[in-house]
């Protein structure tokens, strides 16, 4: 059965699956039909919605379409460290006039999106916080569907072609949200994504360059350095068909942020966003524990953005977030290209 090929894009950008409210069927749709392609992504929702919305964006959408899974991986919470987190987040809480959620443990419903998937068939799907097995590979790839390893190592990368994957995407440092990367624990690796991308484009696999890029000489130079396409996240957080919260696109625009933390605070691994109150109040006693953490401070979260505050939310975004710049998704790949 014939596989989409990355190197096919006519306009080799890809709009970055953001979970957890950023990424709609719209903007997938957009991003694809603007030549690129877009992405449905699947974190924190259920099998059936992620389900509706992935058939909605291809619905919408005039060519391929990508879909993200988040890879499950061992809890690294301790409940001790939990429970002394818990307290700390008491004055917050009480602030927003929020219940803390229930610290708990999932699997983010893995079997089941695997199940979407294979009923579905995007053209492509990506992987992050780690890999799906060789079997899975071996399902997807005899179902049409491209596969697609998130890495941040040389070392993840051979990982990812041992499993069977189709084309890597290569996470640089500067990436907003999560890092991609495969150990809960470990801090995320500093490489920069130019001599990651040296290293793993030598491997024969098509690779995907992403974290940081925000401008058209960003997309120039890692095509440059051998990247089949751009992917690109933060640069559509104000596209018109995003589902950034006003809080988050507010704060993009607020000339009071000016630079993003790598933080473990909002849900116990580390993801990049701007600084703000609750990094800097929190950072610090902050333990591991995915998805124990994003559980417990999601209530949290909501209620800073119900009051309009951009203090006690994740408001993901990469280094150059300053570029970015609102309009429709059309228009924001007219200025990349």
């Amino acid at each position: 059965m014939s596989r989409f090929d990355l190197r096919e894009l006519s306009v080799p950008v890809i709009v970055a699956p953001m979970a957890g409210g950023p990424s709609t069927p719209e903007l997938a749709a957009a991003g694809t039909n603007a030549g690129g392609l877009g992405f449905v992504p699947g974190g924190y929702l259920s099998a059936d919605t992620f389900g509706e919305r992935l058939a909605a964006a291809r619905q919408q959408a005039q060519g391929p379409i990508g879909a993200n899974l988040f890879v499950p991986q061992p809890s690294a919470a301790r409940p001790e460290a939990i429970e002394r987190y818990t307290a700390a987040l008491a004055a917050d809480a009480e602030r927003y006039g929020a219940q803390l959620g229930e610290p708990r443990f999932d699997d983010d419903a893995w079997a089941a999106k695997l199940d979407v998937l294979l009923d579905v068939r995007p053209e492509v799907a990506s992987f992050t916080f780690g890999l799906p097995s060789a079997d899975e590979c071996r399902r997807l790839r005899e179902a049409g569907v491209t596969t697609v390893g998130t890495v941040t190592t040389l070392a993840e990368a051979e990982a990812a072609i041992e499993c069977g994957v189709d084309a890597l995407a290569a996470q640089g440092p500067a990436a907003g949200g999560h890092r991609g990367t495969f150990d809960t624990t470990a801090e995320p690796s500093a490489q920069p994504l130019d001599d990651l991308l040296a290293a793993v484009t030598t491997l024969g696999l098509p690779v995907v360059a992403a974290g940081g890029l925000m401008t058209a000489d960003d997309i120039a130079r890692v095509r440059d350095a051998g990247a089949v396409a751009a992917q690109l996240g933060t640069a559509f957080l104000l596209a018109d068909e995003a589902g950034s919260s006003p809080v988050h696109r507010a704060a993009l625009q607020d000339g009071g942020f000016t630079e993003t933390a790598v933080t473990k605070a909002f849900s116990g691994r580390y993801a990049r966003g701007l600084r703000n109150r609750f990094i800097d109040e929190h950072e610090a006693h902050a333990p591991f524990g995915y998805p124990e953490v994003h559980y417990l401070t999601s209530p949290l979260r909501a209620a800073s953005v119900r009051a309009g505050s951009p203090d006690a939310v994740n408001v993901w975004a990469g280094i150059g977030f300053r570029h970015a710049r609102a309009g429709t998704v059309a228009e924001i790949f007219s200025r990349l290209t």
